[in-house]
């Protein structure tokens, strides 16, 4: 080495110079971990907003084995107005789950602290969706401090969305060996609503005692009771329970042609909120006309009315279930028909 070489000896004087610049741009683990407690600390519900950037960052760029695990969860803005996806739901629910670890672990050492719940937004971050690999919403994801391609890491079954945040937590927990404790949803009603309703409720207490005492109230009305009734026979029959339990929409979008709605869905596996109404009120319908016959109908004394009366209803009950049985054979695709017996047959 010829020490009188002036380009040679630049090029060593530099040489420390780069490797401490090429240090300095390539964050370390414990500057990754510190950004990522940073940005938790800002979000409310500790839930941290990422894009193409910050994937990049924290997942793509970042050395394997990552000291971190990150639950994330896909949104898309422009399908949030969609009633069958539930987003909006789904990710009030992510948030809870998010909110509930993190009081779970307030008073636990840091490391167990090192899963962060973050989302991703379609329009903001296309790469990151196409990394992995997301082609349907809704969608969960785990990524372990092994995974190296973003592909291979775990998705949350999509059957397992029908139980909300403690299915979440429940995919948190089976991927990160981390309990998440319980869940603390808001309550109803706040600490303020409740006491604006004991104070009505103490100034209008003189005035509902001395109409109880009086008789003179909606429960003391039999037609309060006989709408009551009427409601909980309809709520029964148009299967509301299991739109509510199943948070089913009342009609869908067509996906040929989004201006059309689909109020009827064909296929025994899937109900629609206007079917059970549609189902419902023919059922009522028939239900009231018992009811009219049997309480109304046969105090009326002209003969004749009360057979013309009692003919028109048998011709609605008839429509009403001809109609019912028409929708469930389209629907299930099994026809229901008459029984002759043997005999009668020539």
């Amino acid at each position: 080495m010829d020490p009188q070489n002036p380009l040679l000896l630049l090029l060593l004087l530099a040489f420390p110079v780069l490797i401490s610049l090429s240090s300095a741009t390539s964050p370390s683990a414990d500057d990754l971990v510190a950004e990522l407690e940073a940005l938790r600390a800002q979000s409310p519900s500790g839930v941290i907003h990422l894009d193409d950037r910050s994937v990049a960052r924290f997942l793509t760029s970042a050395p394997v084995p990552r000291p971190y695990s990150l639950i994330l969860f896909f949104d898309a803005s422009q399908l949030r107005s969609k009633p069958d996806l539930h987003l909006p739901h789904l990710r009030s629910e992510f948030s809870l789950v998010s909110s509930s670890f993190a009081a779970h672990h307030a008073s636990s050492p840091a490391t167990s602290l090192r899963v962060f719940f973050c989302d991703i937004e379609f329009q903001e971050s296309q790469a990151s969706f196409s990394l992995f690999g997301v082609t349907s919403l809704p969608h969960v994801r785990h990524v372990g401090p092994h995974h190296r391609s973003l592909r291979d890491s775990e998705p949350m079954d999509q059957s397992d969305f029908s139980r909300l945040a403690e299915s979440m937590a429940e995919f948190v927990e089976a991927k990160t060996q981390i309990p998440v404790g319980p869940i603390v949803r808001p309550p109803p009603i706040s600490a303020r609503q409740i006491a604006f309703l004991a104070i009505a409720l103490l100034i209008s207490a003189p005035f509902l005692i001395k109409r109880i005492l009086e008789g003179n109230t909606m429960l003391h009305d039999h037609r309060f009771w006989m709408g009551l009734a009427v409601f909980v026979y309809f709520f029964s029959v148009a299967g509301s329970m299991h739109n509510i339990i199943r948070k089913m929409p009342m009609f869908l979008q067509d996906r040929n042609d989004p201006d059309k709605l689909i109020f009827f869905y064909q296929g025994s596996g899937m109900q629609l909120g206007a079917e059970g109404f549609a189902v419902g009120f023919l059922y009522t319908i028939v239900g009231l006309i018992v009811a009219f016959a049997t309480h109304v109908l046969v105090r009326v004394r002209n003969t004749t009315a009360q057979r013309g009366f009692m003919l028109v209803a048998m011709l609605v009950a008839v429509w009403a279930v001809k109609k019912v049985i028409y929708l469930d054979n389209w629907k299930t695709g099994y026809s229901v028909h008459a029984f002759w017996p043997t005999s009668w047959r020539f």
